[in-house]
């Protein structure tokens, strides 16, 4: 039985390891087991692991839980090779320079500012996957639970997520291809078919076009394929890793030690003219 089929077991409150004594099962995991000489991930052996799949039939089995068929290992190869690049349009890339700027010793504090940057105004997939997964179970014809999405949204957020980009108006490149090439691969189901009417939609709405961006893009594949939304929104972060681990190398070999941002690029203060404090501000 496959992760996503396996029940959510009870999450339990530290007193009730106090109160009961019993700590047997206080740290528990079902992703892997280690002894002397021997690792078992979802219970393979770690050497057939690494001698007979793939990187991204791996990542599919520890996240899942078992092994992926030829469709989803083509699907999930295509959500880890998508997020490439996009010069210094994401906000992650500037975290990840500015830190390898100021911190040139490893790469790797450069790249967790990179991911820790990676959030829902960044375009990570975690929440038009909720969207989605919540709107796939109303149940509900296409135009009803296009009407309720709006709603729905623009009292959470004031916005339905997946949607708009600040550079690509008409269409996000990577949002196109990710969607043409699932749908080839019959990936494209139920949540992505619900985003494409939801696209339709707020056109109708809105009267212009707000494309379906990569987060939203991503959001449905991945949730076409059974993942759960907070996994959803670590692949958002990780599929942009290897984009951020080239642009904190490029910085660290050949930018600029300690970043800042002057006046002539953008620096602006709009607080009081100087003054000062009265010497006798605080006199009995």
């Amino acid at each position: 039985m496959s992760q996503a089929q396996t029940p959510h077991r009870r999450r339990h409150h530290i007193g009730e390891f106090v109160a009961s004594g019993d700590w047997s099962d206080y740290w528990s995991t079902c992703i892997s087991r280690a002894g002397q000489g021997r690792i078992l991930v979802r219970g393979y052996p770690v050497e057939e692991i690494i001698e007979r799949l793939s990187y991204t039939e791996t990542a599919f089995l520890v996240l899942k839980g078992e092994l992926p068929q030829a469709r989803e290992t083509a699907l999930f190869d295509l959500v880890l090779r998508s997020g490439v690049d996009q010069q210094f349009i994401s906000a992650a890339v500037g975290a990840a320079r500015f830190t390898a700027s100021a911190f040139p010793d490893s790469p790797v504090p450069a790249l967790a500012s990179g991911m820790l940057a990676s959030g829902s105004v960044t375009g990570s997939p975690q929440e038009p996957a909720q969207m989605l997964i919540e709107a796939v179970g109303w149940k509900l014809p296409h135009d009803q639970a296009c009407e309720r999405i709006m709603q729905v949204w623009a009292e959470r957020r004031g916005r339905v997520p997946g949607f708009g980009h600040p550079l690509h108006k008409a269409a996000e490149p990577r949002a196109v291809t990710v969607r043409r090439l699932a749908q080839a691969m019959g990936g494209w189901r139920d949540h992505g078919l619900l985003l494409d009417a939801i696209e339709t939609h707020l056109a109708a709405v809105k009267g212009r076009k707000i494309p379906i961006n990569l987060a939203g893009a991503l959001a449905a594949l991945l949730a076409d394929l059974g993942f759960d939304p907070l996994v959803i929104g670590g692949l958002g972060a990780l599929s942009y890793g290897m984009a951020l681990l080239a642009h904190i190398t490029e910085e660290i070999r050949d930018g600029v030690p300690l970043r800042i941002i002057p006046d002539a690029l953008g620096a602006h203060y709009d607080g009081p003219e100087e003054r000062h404090i009265p010497e006798h501000r605080n006199a009995p």
